[in-house]
């Protein structure tokens, strides 16, 4: 790989794309994949295809940073971690393996109004009424469909498994780093192969400048999700949900 041909003022556009994706998902716990893609395609004219290729080969990373820098916070809680991840993983790869000749356009819309009603539910929530804390229940089904529309729709664990716990009464910080964490094991799972045939060279261009912004932004993320109040993150999370997911409806409907 002939790194001296890099354009650096070509790379900008993606590092500032991956910063502020990565940056959004660390502290709240979802949506890298999903403003991501809205950038390159919308903004910066990147074929959806390509886009979706760069977003899971980035992910690889920025989850792994993510989920450290999360880890040295304490937002993770060891018990909600475990209880996640096995059902996670075997969503995600029943989804890759058994929805991979289904068009998942079919019932993203159903999905997305779905999320958008949580959003909505979330934001009055955290706008009305202080967050009672307590634990979260049925963890592992959760965990199970969050993987599975995670592989068979190209995105959905963090907006799904992260506001559903938020809804049950979850601590919001805890919820955010234990999520983000699982999401490295999850998206590790269901790209592998993907990352085997695509190669190396892959990380070259626009890739490399979105890795370069997602690693960058990891750490603020997590920090700022330690900061952050269980009332003003609901609130956060409530609105991040409600505009990706109205963006996504309308976009899928047009």
């Amino acid at each position: 790989m002939d790194f001296s041909a890099f354009d650096l003022s070509g790379l900008l556009p993606y590092i500032a794309v991956g910063f502020a994706a990565q940056l959004v998902d660390g502290a709240l716990g979802m949506a890298f994949g999903v403003i991501t893609n809205t950038l390159l395609v919308g903004v910066l004219g990147v074929p959806p295809a390509l886009a979706s290729q760069r977003v899971h080969i980035v992910e690889c990373f920025t989850t792994a940073t993510s989920g450290v820098s999360h880890l040295i916070h304490r937002n993770i809680d060891k018990r909600l971690f475990f209880r996640l991840l096995v059902p996670g993983v075997i969503g995600g790869v029943a989804g890759a393996y058994l929805l991979s000749s289904i068009d998942a356009t079919v019932i993203k819309p159903f999905v997305l109004t779905y999320l958008a009603g949580i959003g909505l539910y979330l934001l009055v929530r955290g706008i009305l009424y202080p967050p009672k804390l307590r634990e979260a229940r049925h963890v592992a089904p959760l965990g199970f469909v969050g993987g599975f529309l995670d592989a068979a729709g190209g995105g959905g664990w963090g907006p799904v498994v992260t506001s559903n716990l938020l809804v049950q009464g979850a601590e919001p910080r805890k919820v955010v780093g234990t999520v983000s964490s699982v999401e490295f094991f999850l998206t590790l799972t269901i790209s592998a192969t993907f990352i085997f045939h695509l190669g190396i060279a892959d990380l070259a261009g626009a890739t490399l400048g979105l890795l370069i912004g997602g690693v960058v932004a990891a750490p603020l993320g997590a920090y700022a999700a330690k900061h952050f109040s269980p009332k003003v993150m609901l609130i956060m999370v409530g609105f991040m949900l409600c505009l990706t997911s109205f963006y996504g409806i309308w976009t899928a409907l047009s």
